[in-house]
Formats: C-alpha cells, sequence, structure tokens
C-alpha cells in the first residue's frame, strides 16, 4: 500500500532541500537573526490579507508565515545546541495547547468565552511559574500602539486603572479613532515630534507604575487599587 505524502510533508521537504549542500546558497546562508526582517514583513502582509485581502490573499499569506516557521525549524534541526525539527515544534504546541484548555481535555468547565478569559491567566502562570509580574512575557519590540494596549490591559489586570476611567473623548467606532489617531501622528510631525518614541516614554512610565504597584501588594492582595492609588500616567478631562 503506496503511503500518501501531504503538502506539508512535501514543503518540508522543498525547504530542507533548497539549505542542503547543493541547494540554494541564499538559503544556506541565513541565520534565525537574518530571517526576523522577513518574518516581521510577512506577518505584517498576513494581516493586511486578514482585514482587506482576498481568499486567494489570505491563502498565499499564510503560507508565506508557515514557510518562515518551516525555515527556522529547519535551521534548528541542523544547528548545534538547537537541535529540534519542526515536529519537535509542533509536538510542544499541542502539549501547550492541551495543557491550556482544562475545559476541553480534562475536566473543568467553562461555558463561555467569558469564563476562559477569566481562568486563561490562571493556565499560563502555572505553566510559566518564573513569571513574578504581568508584565512578563510581553515583547517590548511590538509597534507602541499595540504594545500601548497590552499594557494597559495588564494595568487593568491588577486594578491600577479601570477600563471606564479611560480619557474621555467622543469615540464610539474605528472610523472615528482612525482619522483622530492619524490627526495625533500628523500634529507630532509638524511639530518635529516622534509620536512612536512619545508614546513608548509614556509607556515606559506605566509599566513602572505597575511594577511599583505590584511592590506594593501584599501576598494575598489581588488588586493595586486596594493599596494605593495611582493615575497611570492617563490625565483625564474634566467631566461634565
Amino acid at each position: 500500500m503506496t503511503e500518501t505524502v501531504s503538502s506539508l510533508d512535501t514543503l518540508i521537504a522543498t525547504v530542507a532541500r533548497l539549505r542542503a549542500p547543493g541547494g540554494c546558497a541564499w538559503d544556506a546562508d541565513q541565520s534565525h537573526e537574518s530571517l526576523v526582517q522577513y518574518l516581521v514583513e510577512e506577518s505584517h502582509e498576513l494581516v493586511e490579507a486578514i482585514e482587506s485581502g482576498s481568499r486567494d490573499d489570505l491563502l498565499e499569506e499564510l503560507g508565506d508565515v508557515l514557510y518562515q516557521v518551516l525555515f527556522h525549524s529547519d535551521l534548528a534541526k541542523n544547528t548545534a545546541g538547537e537541535d529540534f525539527d519542526i515536529q519537535d515544534v509542533a509536538a510542544h504546541m499541542n502539549a501547550k495547547m492541551i495543557g491550556r484548555h482544562p475545559h476541553v481535555f480534562g475536566d473543568l468547565r467553562l461555558d463561555t468565552a467569558s469564563d476562559v478569559s477569566a481562568a486563561w491567566d490562571g493556565f499560563k502562570a502555572q505553566e510559566k511559574p518564573e513569571r513574578t509580574s504581568v508584565l512578563d512575557g510581553i515583547p517590548l519590540g511590538m509597534p507602541a500602539l499595540a504594545l500601548a494596549d497590552k499594557v494597559l490591559g495588564r494595568a487593568e489586570k491588577i486594578g491600577l486603572i479601570e477600563p471606564e476611567a479611560a480619557f474621555p473623548l467622543p469615540i464610539d467606532s474605528e472610523d472615528q479613532l482612525g482619522p483622530l489617531l492619524l490627526a495625533i501622528v500628523s500634529t507630532a510631525r509638524a511639530k518635529g515630534l516622534d509620536a512612536e518614541r512619545a508614546l513608548r516614554s509614556a509607556l515606559r512610565g506605566l509599566q513602572g507604575e505597575i511594577r511599583q504597584a505590584e511592590a506594593s501588594m501584599s501576598p494575598n492582595s489581588v488588586r493595586a487599587a486596594d493599596v494605593d492609588a495611582f493615575d497611570a500616567g492617563i490625565i483625564g478631562l474634566a467631566r461634565d
């Protein structure tokens, strides 16, 4: 009986062939570090395909991101001290997802998406007990806006700020938000200011407040707001 080779197995073999002796000199010369720019670029192209592309665009861009994963895995397979391949990556991810979904693969009952979200941090904490701050695990190289969303979310988790205490602006949709953000960047540019750097600077202050709040919390406390009050770098306009 002839065993059917999947398209994924064929692509894995193609990557290996390209990087093997006698293959592509450029592919063989790459490293994890040299490929970072392509991973970032392909990820952004995938986001664009999701947000505004066609079915064919999505298919192509998913393939480009998958190729990056396979390329890095083949590099690791042939790099001393790393010695893992795509099968190890898949096995690790499978175990991780099973561990984070005890309500699917175990006896825990979580009936709604909100229930899962509320329990998610606990699952991750059990998996990574070495993390001592809600900020641990956030990649600081993220674009400033995405990083701001992450850090603000962590500040909310410990009660440092409340979601409803946000800067009072008349915004009800992304159609309203987009032009406002663009106007802020335009104003910054006209005045010779760097909007990305300014937001990162504000975020460093907020991260400092989060760590200060965590240090002030007693072992049995779950909210920084129970210990002290912070403005979290958000100054609200006077409300009517």
